[in-house]
C-alpha cells in the first residue's frame, strides 16, 4: 500500500526567530508567523513546507502527504496510533509516529491547499541543436519566491537497516539507489522514493546514512531552473550566509545543486533538474564512488 505520496515539512527548533525568518526569505521562501512558529511556503500549492519554533538548535522532525484517510488508518493500526485533526494553518488530520532514532514523523492529509504564487520565469533555452530563443534577448524574472516545494530529506541514522525497515513498512516507501561501501552487502544507505506506481515521482524523497549516529544531514527545496538557482545563490552569498557546497550536478538523482548553512547550523540545499522515476525504473546498487561523485562541480562532499 502507497502510505506516502511525497514529503510535506520539514521541522526545526531555532534559537533566534527574526534571523531565521531573514534566512528564509532570502533563501527564497514565503515566511509567515503564528503563534511564535514560523511557517514558510514555496510556490506551489501543497501547503506549509518549513516549520520553527524558538528553541535550542534542533532537528524535530518531518511530514509526509498521505493519498488518502485509509492510509492514516493502516499506519495508526500498526503501532496503535490515535489520528487527530491538525490544529496548525491549513487544517486536516495526522498522526505522529516515531522512529527507530526517536524523531517525530507525522503523515497528514486533508490540508487546504494554499493559493499558487508567481514563479521565477525565463525565455526559452538556446541548447545545441534545440534552437528556442530567436531574435530576443534572455529575459528573466527575479521573484521574490525562488523555491517551488520541498524535495527530499537526508538523516543519518544509528542503524540503517532498522531504519529502513521502518520507514519502508509505515510509509511504503522503496530503493532507488542502495549505496554500498566496498562490496554490495555491505550497505551504506539507501536513496528512498515514494511508491506510485506509474507515476513518476522524485529519484529520492529520502535519504537514509547508516552513520551510527542519529542527526539531520540537510534538507532539499526544488527551484525552477537552473537561472533561479543562481539567482538565489547570488542573493545568498551577498548577504553573506555561509556556504556549504556547489554548485555542481549529483551522479546519483542528477540534481544541481547547491548547499547552504542557516543561522541555527542547518545545511539547506536549493536544487533543480533532479531526475523523476517510476516503477519502470526499479531498485539499483551503487558504489560510494557514486554518492560522493559529480558530473561537474566540486569533488567530494564536505
Amino acid at each position: 500500500m502507497t502510505n506516502a505520496i511525497d514529503l510535506a515539512c520539514v521541522r526545526f527548533a531555532v534559537p533566534d526567530l527574526a534571523k531565521q525568518r531573514q534566512f528564509l526569505t532570502d533563501f527564497g521562501l514565503l515566511v509567515e508567523q503564528h503563534n511564535q512558529h514560523l511557517y514558510a511556503r514555496g510556490t506551489d500549492t501543497a501547503g506549509w513546507c518549513y516549520l520553527a519554533e524558538e528553541g535550542d538548535p534542533a532537528f524535530l522532525g518531518l511530514d509526509f502527504h498521505a493519498p488518502d484517510r485509509g492510509a492514516l488508518e493502516r499506519v495508526a493500526a500498526i503501532d496503535g496510533l490515535d489520528i487527530v485533526e491538525s490544529i496548525e494553518p491549513g487544517g486536516g488530520w495526522h498522526l505522529e509516529m516515531t522512529d527507530p532514532d526517536g524523531r517525530a514523523v507525522r503523515l497528514q492529509w486533508g490540508l487546504a491547499p494554499l493559493e499558487p504564487l508567481p514563479e521565477p520565469s525565463r525565455s526559452p533555452f538556446n541548447m545545441g541543436g534545440v534552437r528556442g530563443r530567436l531574435g530576443t534577448r534572455v529575459e528573466l524574472t527575479q521573484q521574490p519566491q525562488l523555491v517551488k516545494r520541498l524535495g527530499h530529506c537526508v538523516l543519518n541514522v544509528a542503524d540503517f537497516r532498522v531504519s529502513e525497515n521502518w520507514y519502508k513498512s509505515r510509509l511504503g516507501l522503496i530503493t532507488s539507489d542502495e549505496v554500498f561501501v566496498g562490496s554490495e552487502d555491505n550497505a551504506l544507505g539507501a536513496f528512498l522514493r515514494c511508491d506510485r506506481g506509474a507515476k513518476y515521482v522524485d529519484h529520492h524523497t529520502l535519504f537514509l546514512v547508516g552513520t551510527g549516529t542519529p542527526e539531520f544531514n540537510h534538507a532539499a527545496f526544488e527551484v525552477a531552473d537552473w537561472d533561479t538557482l543562481m539567482i538565489g545563490h547570488d542573493r545568498l552569498q551577498q548577504q553573506g550566509y555561509e556556504h556549504r557546497w556547489g554548485v555542481g550536478k549529483h551522479l546519483l538523482g542528477s540534481q544541481v545543486f547547491d548547499y547552504w548553512k542557516d543561522p541555527a547550523g542547518f545545511t539547506l540545499e536549493h536544487f533543480t533538474d533532479g531526475d523523476l522515476v517510476n516503477a519502470q525504473f526499479g531498485s539499483h546498487k551503487a558504489p560510494l564512488e557514486q554518492l560522493l561523485g559529480v558530473h561537474w562541480g566540486p569533488q567530494g562532499q564536505p
